[in-house]
């Protein structure tokens, strides 16, 4: 589920009609496909504009920032476009294959097997001819090689000279190399590696790979309906580590391949930890790597020598509450060392380590979140980021030098700000955006002053019988802690002298912002439509506050989340235009966990639910996620009985429906099933749809059943229709 898990993300959007942002990069909001926008620069002077001409016909400007003079250019292709165009008849290029660092050549997958193409060639070159497909394919930094894995065991292909050499010979069922257990796949090393768990080192002659045993790893099984012959079924087994279970055991490997041989990593292969997101020196003589304990609460990264696997401790971190691994660290070409973003003083900073591990310097030192790293200019010495700012909903960018000196906040006003630097880092434009306004695109020199205003967009009209009404909001908790942010969303021709029903849209989980300061779009939602406020608040836990928020959530999670939650509801209750008989909750995922709880624990404020995948019991759930949080069901009994929606089955009053997906290999079927049965049990009245054959949210026809199921579950219980 991890901290903004992009698979759960998805779903939340297609299951909600909440418009969000992903807070580690600020993004623009959703103006269609054909609108304005700096697609790049021709120089340090000159920038790249999709733009309209008089004819109102889509173009490519280069434009001169210092005069605002612009010629049209040569329509933009990106090189994926170029390359796919170059492939021969018959062939195209789909999202499985795999493009060669320098854009000029992909490896096609085809009948399960791999084929090579480089732009200029007449035909694919076949590189592997068995019955086993290949997966995860992954070119060299130098595009000469390709590795991937099959029946899971690590191979490598030489480009040049023909060659498929095997690096590994002891896969099984249960044992694999270079391809990743569903658990770290799912919450380390994220869905779309594709179970790849092997990294290239930066001159192509290395691999460092992880060797994963899930022996005493439980198994969970789902039932198939379609297979073999759609009468019988089929078995579908997966270790899966529920909370408290044991863990796969992991170490990592060194493949040289001029030797085709293996070093080990000298960590204790007997200890119960995670091992992951490992990098190499720039020179690739070291590799680095972090490895967390099984109580999340510890991060060393060591340093390790690939010849002997020996290695020696660089950096580490430790909370009270727990740790997460560092996904973006930036390593330092020139040799010096790596930057990374920590929580160390309870706010995402940027840090600057020597490989010795020595910090050379503290880049900044924010009570407010650094978000991403955009741009490290080394020959320049500065460092190009993103950061909230002081307002925790809003987005900004920033410069500062790699000393920690010479900080530049380089966007100013509120809302949501991205921007292009130009090559050399002389200028930088800035596409903005707010709650209140679609904003426009500014130009400015590296000290920040303004040249021009390139574009404005359009604001519209605001029409009450066309456009639904953001607005965002400050709530403050009871306990005077915290000023949670918010959007309510008015309806289309709201009459302040109405009552009207509201539907919290929210996903919830731990690090997981809900609300930020951006453009909402033109067009109202189905809610809005149809006469239905829409709320979004953000709780402590939710990464608005720093680690002083989400500390809460250690040991407790539904608690607080809950409690916050319920004090946006009595916020509500006062307001003239809300109808407290008519208080509706909707997500997926830990959204529907929120949807599930709400209607149990929370029965007394909200009166309706419509929850999808939903988690409803933390010991059914996996042990990376839920123990970070959580800890072990059997060090924190009572965290798991507080958060369950089993525990207050008896509470339930209002009208739930579930939703869930009979494949579901993630937030399994089984935790709607456990809740159910408690329902049942206790005579309480619900609703609930099976999506056969489906996983973690659908597509298609399906996805379009929910929708539907949705939409009259909300017309038949707040308006009778």
């Amino acid at each position: 589920m991890r901290r903004l898990g992009f698979f759960h993300f998805l779903i939340f959007l297609m299951l909600t009609a909440t418009m969000l942002v992903n807070p580690a990069r600020a993004q623009m909001p959703q103006r269609g496909g054909n609108q304005v926008a700096i697609v790049g620069w021709t120089d340090d002077t000159h920038y790249q504009i999709r733009n309209f001409d008089t004819n109102k016909n889509l173009v490519i400007q280069s434009v001169d920032i210092k005069t605002g003079k612009g010629v049209v250019i040569p329509t933009f292709k990106s090189e994926r476009e170029i390359l796919a165009q170059a492939l021969p008849p018959g062939i195209s290029l789909s999202m499985n294959d795999v493009i060669s660092p320098d854009k000029k050549s992909a490896v096609i997958i085809k009948d399960n097997d791999l084929f090579f193409f480089t732009i200029g060639d007449k035909e694919l070159r076949r590189l592997t001819n068995d019955k086993t497909p290949e997966v995860n394919t992954r070119f060299s930094p130098d595009g000469k090689k390709i590795a991937y894995t099959k029946n899971k065991d690590l191979y490598v292909y030489d480009l040049i000279y023909n060659k498929e050499t095997r690096l590994t010979f002891d896969a099984s069922d249960k044992i694999y190399n270079g391809y990743c257990s569903w658990v770290y796949m799912e919450e380390i090393l994220e869905r779309p590696s594709h179970y790849a768990a092997f990294w290239w080192s930066p001159d192509g002659g290395k691999i460092a790979y992880l060797r994963t045993d899930e022996t005493n790893v439980p198994v969970f099984t789902l039932n198939r309906l379609d297979e073999p012959d759609g009468i019988h079924g089929l078995i579908e087994a997966t270790p899966y580590p529920k909370a408290g279970d044991p863990n796969p055991r992991v170490k990592m490997g060194i493949a040289d391949l001029s030797t085709a041989k293996t070093t080990w990593i000298k960590t204790d292969y007997n200890v119960d930890q995670y091992i992951a997101w490992p990098f190499w020196t720039s020179d690739s003589k070291k590799l680095a790597v972090q490895v967390i304990n099984r109580d999340q609460n510890v991060i060393n990264i060591i340093l390790a020598d690939p010849s002997t696997g020996e290695c020696t401790e660089i950096y580490n971190e430790s909370r009270k509450t727990w740790v997460e691994f560092h996904e973006d660290i930036y390593v330092m070409k020139n040799g010096s060392g790596f930057i990374l973003r920590s929580y160390k003083t309870d706010w995402e900073n940027l840090y600057y380590y020597g490989w010795d591990g020595k910090l050379i310097c503290q880049l900044t030192n924010f009570n407010f979140k650094v978000t991403s790293v955009d741009k490290v200019v080394e020959d320049q010495k500065v460092i190009y980021f993103y950061a909230t700012g002081t307002e925790s909903t809003d987005s900004h960018a920033f410069r500062v030098g790699l000393d920690g000196k010479n900080l530049i906040q380089i966007t100013s006003g509120e809302g949501t700000h991205n921007v292009s630097i130009s090559p050399k880092g002389a200028y930088f434009i800035d596409t903005w955006n707010s709650i209140i306004s679609p904003g426009s695109i500014i130009s400015y020199n590296k000290n920040g002053e303004k040249i021009s205003e390139i574009y404005k967009f359009e604001q519209p009209v605001y029409d009450p019988l066309k456009s639904s009404k953001p607005e965002m909001v400050k709530i403050m908790t009871s306990d005077g802690l915290f000023n949670m942010p918010a959007i309510i969303t008015y309806p289309l021709n709201f009459n302040p002298a109405k009552k009207y029903p509201v539907v919290f849209t929210i996903y919830g989980g731990p690090d997981f912002k809900n609300v930020t300061n951006r453009w909402q779009g033109n067009n109202p939602s189905w809610y809005s439509q149809n006469g239905i406020i829409t709320f979004t608040v953000d709780h402590r836990g939710s990464g608005q506050f720093g680690k002083r928020g989400l500390d809460y959530l250690y040991r407790s999670l539904g608690k607080w989340e809950i409690l916050d939650y319920e004090d946006a509801v009595k916020w509500l209750r006062i307001k003239p235009f809300v109808d407290s008989t008519r208080i509706g909750i909707t997500g997926s995922s830990y959204g529907g966990y929120m949807t599930c709880l709400a209607l149990t624990k929370g029965a007394d404020y909200w009166t309706h639910g419509f929850a999808g995948s939903s988690v409803t019991d933390w010991h059914l759930y996996d042990d990376v996620y839920t123990e970070r949080y959580m800890d072990t069901p059997q060090d924190n009994p009572e965290g798991y009985k507080d958060g369950s929606t089993l525990t207050f089955v008896k509470n339930y009053k209002g009208k739930l429906y579930m939703t869930h997906g009979d494949m579901d290999d993630n937030v399994h079927m089984q935790n709607s099933i456990y809740l159910i049965s408690r329902l049942e049990d206790d005579g309480k009245v619900f609703e609930f749809m099976l999506y056969p054959e489906e996983r973690h949210g659908w597509a298609g026809a399906k996805a379009t059943h929910s929708k539907n199921e949705a939409n009259n579950f909300w017309l038949r219980n707040f308006f009778g229709k």
